[in-house]
């Protein structure tokens, strides 16, 4: 397959949380790409277990803002469908927005994605070289519009970086995924380290 014709269908997603809890997701945006361009984008306001804030200084939102949204159960089963057929997820630190998505399933009793995920820092990293890479540092190299921590930019901004991988001759493989260098101690994914 040539570099012209390779066109993946693939999600970007991205969560702000209200709190340090993985199950406090307050905002979610994705971005479907499909014949190489961003097709289509939403973003949803979520009602998060409990009402305590601790990241309002980050992203803008309060527990005021989203008191009457929707718990994350209804906004996933009215964005979940809009995934069919993607081949891969990304996100900006994977580690961090996949731990949300799977606790906030879990929470909800609801079935995990099976979709792997490639992280974005990992792909700024190894096709560009950039550092540091924080979400606005990788945008501005690659000329990408951002509103930094508003869920439906910084998910259109990640597909925005894949793409432009792609027009580079990065190709998506299944066993690529989930590499991430965004990882703390033990393991376990940071939430605000810098890299988003």
């Amino acid at each position: 397959m040539d570099q012209q014709s390779y066109a993946p269908r693939f999600a970007a997603i991205d969560f702000e949380t209200a709190n340090s809890e993985r199950d406090s997701a307050c905002s979610i945006g994705i971005a479907i790409v499909k014949s190489g361009r961003v097709e289509t984008l939403e973003t949803r306001l979520i009602r998060p277990p409990t009402r305590g804030f601790e990241f309002t200084y980050i992203h803008g939102l309060r527990w005021e803002d989203v008191q009457q949204a929707p718990t994350f159960d209804a906004v996933w089963d009215e964005l979940a469908p809009s995934l069919s057929g993607a081949e891969f997820l990304c996100a900006h630190n994977a580690p961090f927005d996949r731990g949300v998505l799977h606790a906030c399933c879990d929470r909800y009793r609801l079935t995990r994605p099976s979709l792997r995920f490639q992280c974005t820092v990992a792909l700024a990293r190894s096709q560009w070289g950039i550092y540091p890479t924080k979400l606005p540092d990788v945008c501005r190299k690659l000329k990408i519009p951002l509103d930094h921590h508003e869920a439906g930019s910084d998910a259109e901004a990640c597909a925005q970086i894949v793409l432009a991988a792609i027009k580079r001759g990065w190709r998506w493989r299944r066993n690529s995924g989930n590499r991430s260098t965004t990882r703390g101690r033990r393991g376990r994914p940071r939430r605000y380290s810098g890299y988003r």
